[in-house]
């Protein structure tokens, strides 16, 4: 764990939350659905490659989506989304295991667990087709990774620096997402994914997360080299109408000229 900057409070209490969470009966065993196959295919097919996340609120969000959980899966789906992120963690974010399970019965994409998983036995807690691993909160990464792929999962592990992207490689990551978000402040810079993706190896699948919202945000992160593109808050605005028509507008971002032209 990088221990040089101090954790954001907010993010200091959802890590507290996390250590003290039960710990699942059971193992899963997945089959999972291919990440990387289904952001190249939609890449392919001409799309953005736009992982959607169903993320009810936030610390960093003002209040809260109210929507079914499966229909705004479903409408971000239609809208062309790769693949989907379900939020997991229910004291800060109002996720559920149970709205992951039926989030991922009622789609044929790819679903990532988004949580903040700090042992291997959390990730015994619902069936996805990827797990987030954050970097910067684990003690022993190799050792999740290792774990994750026991069950079946893929795994996302997010990084925030050249010196952790450097640690997921080792540890031996295949796909990484670059937070542009500073756990430390909290703020959003977009020049990080263009930092720390310029070191990557070429055979690593790079997710650009946290403040994308406008089709030239999608542009500049692909430009950067985002095989895929993690959006949340800018898809959720509104109502399922209009969750479609947000998530559209960013999957149609590398064939149309909509947003230079307003």
């Amino acid at each position: 764990m990088d221990n040089e900057q101090p954790l954001a409070p907010a993010v200091e209490s959802i890590l507290a939350a996390a250590r003290d969470r039960p710990v699942p009966e059971g193992r899963v065993s997945v089959t999972p659905r291919s990440l990387p196959d289904a952001l190249a295919a939609a890449a392919a097919d001409g799309r953005a490659p736009v992982i959607a996340e169903v993320k009810p609120t936030s610390p960093t969000t003002d209040g809260a989506n109210d929507d079914d959980p499966v229909a705004l899966a479903r409408a971000m789906v239609e809208g062309g989304a790769a693949a989907l992120s379900v939020l997991t963690e229910p004291e800060h974010f109002g996720g559920s295991v149970g709205t992951l399970t039926r989030v991922r019965e009622a789609v044929e994409v790819p679903v990532l667990r988004k949580d903040f998983l700090l042992a291997p036995e959390q990730l015994d807690g619902v069936e996805a087709d990827v797990v987030l691993l954050i970097a910067r909160f684990l003690d022993d990464l190799p050792g999740m990774l290792e774990a994750a792929r026991e069950r079946g999962f893929q795994a996302l592990v997010e990084v925030h620096t050249r010196a952790e992207l450097r640690e997921a490689v080792d540890a031996g990551a295949d796909i990484v997402g670059v937070n542009n978000r500073d756990l430390a402040r909290l703020e959003v810079d977009l020049d990080t994914f263009e930092r720390v993706a310029a070191e990557a190896p070429d055979d690593v699948t790079l997710v650009a997360e946290s403040g994308l919202s406008t089709p030239d945000d999608v542009r500049r992160m692909r430009a950067a080299g985002a095989d895929g593109l993690l959006v949340g808050t800018a898809i959720m605005a509104g109502g399922v109408e209009q969750v479609t028509a947000n998530t559209r507008r960013l999957t149609e971002a590398e064939t149309t000229d909509t947003e230079t032209n307003e």
